[in-house]
This record gives structure tokens, C-alpha cells and sequence, in this order.
């Protein structure tokens, strides 16, 4: 079933009952949401939670539903933010405020940002979701994370209905996290975010292969950048399209100084970098391979064959069998190097 409702300026906002969740979520599981509404103005939005109606309990914000594990029906409200236009905010010397709306999808927003030779998320191409969720993730790869670019974020108070603006600084942003995946969690709806990036180019290869395949057909540029790491990421992780997954599903722990020389001690090929917080990062992907998962399926809920630190659904897994695999993988890394792994994909459902 899905209905329009129509606020202030006649722009649709849509709202669907009883809607199948499975082209809402990368690993493709057919679970059902009671209620799904769409916002496409911030007007329908600020209405919608003034008014609070059919906002059933509980409340989910979903963007691309890329970062998110169903093991069951969701019985309240998806809140999902379809603000979907890109702009140019201000011109400085040396770089550009550009902003997006939340229901961009995130590489589309990269894709055109080296377009437009703006530089600084380049090493994030490829990665799936929309950019509502950036923030609330922090996502990062191939040695660059989302906070170094994010100026502000606008939100809309759910309880209040009201616009506000939060700083970098405020968002508490720290290794694939924030504020808004914390202590405001579901408290606010994204609606844009604004990012500072470079009119000059200046390249960041230090990650692993990445400097060899960006430099492999001449001096890198942007789009070179960009092209190798979604060849890189293009060889290594599934498509969602074709094999249920979330990306990375665990978080790279990490340990202190005296663990990690101990770890690299009992374990000289284990790789370990250096971490902002001071303390040193083991690659999840590792510890999980020496351990045996692997390319290992359990009916239809694996680990991918060419990279560890990601489970898929090969068919027909339900997401607790997912999430069961997930709890098996946690313990025997616990067991075999005494390191607690953390999911990176939220869990929800009765678990």
C-alpha cells in the first residue's frame, strides 16, 4: 500500500504500510516495516514531528540501508530522508564548501565532486549508502575518514520538529562513529551535509595498494585516484546487487602499544597501523581468516571468499542466522587472540 500526503508546498512526502524491507537493506532480507515514510522537504519533515503522526514506536532512521543487519519484522516507524539535491555553498581560496542532501547517494555525490576537480573524499568512492549516513558512521577508507572534510550537519530535532546545525566539533566524531550513532540516536533526522574541499589536488596513497594502481598508467589525478579504488574495492568486496552484504561487518580493534608488540610477537605477519587515539588498529580481516571463516558458509550465511571482515547472504539466510554467524566469528577471535570485536553494522531486532 502506499499513499502521498501533501504539506505546505504540494511536494509529495510518501507513506507506505506494511512495506517489504528487502530493497531497503544490502543484504537483501525480506523482512516487513509497518511504516515507511519518505521526506522530501524539510518543511514535510519539521510537520511531520510537530504533529507526530503516524510516528508508531519505535523509530528507525534508515538511509541506504547499507550499514544495517534485520533479524526480524520492524513493528514501529522507518524514517527515511529523501532530500536529494547538490550544490555549491561557497568559493575560497583554496577550497570549496560544497553540501548534499541526505537521500543523495554517496558515491553519486563523489563521483561528481571529481567531476568537478573538488578534492578530499576521492579515496571514498565506491562505498554504498546514501550521505545522510556519513556522518553517523564517520565512514572511512584507504586512509581517509569523512570528519576530515565535514564542516556541518543539518538536522531536524524529531521531538521538536526544529533545524539544527551541528559543528564538526559537535558531532564527536571518532573511528566509524559520532554522536549521532550514540548519545542522539534517533534523535535527529539528517538532512544535509556540508563538506570543505580542495581546488588543488594533493593525492593520499600511503594505503596499502593503492599507490601502485593509481600511479600504474601515470602521474595520478583525481579520476585516476578514484578509478583505483573502485578497482581495488571492486576486487575485493561483493556487490551488493549480486551477493547480499554490508561491507566491512566488524570494526578493525584497537589495542595498546604493549598488546599489539605482544600480538605482533606471538603473530609477526599480523598487520597493525597506527591509530589517531594513540593506540595501535589490527585489522579485523586478518584475525578472522587465522581463525578459519574465511570463504565458510553456514547454510546460506558465508564470509567472502576474498575478504574476512565480510559476511553475505548467499540466498536465502534470515538475518539471525547472519547475526548467529557474526557471534560465532566474535568468539573465536576472542578465544584465539583475546580480542573483542565490534560490529559495524547495527543490529536490529530481538537478538
Amino acid at each position: 500500500m502506499e499513499k502521498e500526503a501533501y504539506f505546505y508546498d504540494g511536494k509529495p512526502m510518501i507513506i507506505r504500510k506494511n512495506i517489504s524491507l528487502k530493497p531497503f537493506n544490502t543484504f537483501g532480507l525480506d523482512y516487513k516495516a509497518a511504516t515507511l515514510i519518505c521526506t522530501t522537504t524539510e518543511r514535510d519533515a519539521k510537520q511531520l514531528f510537530r504533529s507526530e503522526a503516524g510516528l508508531n514506536q519505535p523509530l528507525l532512521i534508515l538511509g541506504g540501508g547499507s550499514n544495517i543487519l534485520f533479524t526480524e519484522d520492524f513493528r514501529g516507524t522507518i524514517l527515511s530522508p529523501c532530500f536529494l539535491n547538490i550544490r555549491v555553498d561557497k568559493l575560497e581560496k583554496e577550497h570549496v564548501i560544497v553540501s548534499a542532501g541526505a537521500g543523495v547517494e554517496w558515491d553519486s555525490f563523489v563521483e561528481w565532486c571529481v567531476a568537478m576537480g573538488f578534492s578530499g573524499i576521492e579515496n571514498l568512492s565506491g562505498i554504498p549508502g546514501s550521505v545522510g549516513a556519513v556522518p553517523v558512521q564517520n565512514i572511512g577508507a584507504y586512509g581517509v575518514e569523512a570528519k576530515e572534510t565535514i564542516v556541518k550537519v543539518r538536522c531536524i530535532s524529531i521531538p521538536e520538529g526544529r533545524v539544527k546545525l551541528f559543528s564538526n566539533k559537535e558531532c564527536g566524531f571518532g573511528y566509524r562513529t559520532s554522536i549521532f550513532k550514540t548519545t542522539l540516536k534517533g534523535q535527529y533526522i539528517i538532512t544535509r551535509v556540508y563538506f570543505r574541499l580542495g581546488l588543488k589536488f594533493i593525492p593520499r596513497l600511503g594505503y596499502g595498494s593503492l599507490k601502485q594502481e593509481a600511479e600504474g598508467s601515470g602521474k595520478p589525478t583525481l579520476k585516476r585516484v578514484r578509478n583505483a579504488v573502485l578497482k581495488i574495492r571492486n576486487s575485493k568486496l561483493p556487490d551488493p546487487e549480486v551477493t547480499g552484504n554490508a561491507g566491512s561487518f566488524f570494526k578493525n580493534p584497537v589495542v595498546s602499544g604493549s598488546f599489539a608488540d605482544i600480538l605482533k610477537k606471538d603473530y609477526p605477519g599480523l598487520p597493525l597501523y597506527e591509530d589517531t587515539s594513540g593506540g595501535i588498529k589490527v585489522a579485523a580481516g586478518w584475525l578472522i581468516e587465522q581463525c578459519g571463516w574465511k570463504g565458510k558458509r553456514i547454510g546460506d550465511a558465508g564470509v567472502h571468499s576474498h575478504q574476512a571482515l565480510v559476511l553475505v547472504n548467499h540466498g536465502r539466510a534470515s538475518g539471525m542466522e547472519i547475526y548467529k554467524l557474526s557471534e560465532k566469528i566474535r568468539e573465536s577471535v576472542k578465544k584465539k587472540f583475546g580480542i573483542n570485536l565490534e560490529r559495524e553494522v547495527e543490529v536490529t531486532g530481538i537478538i
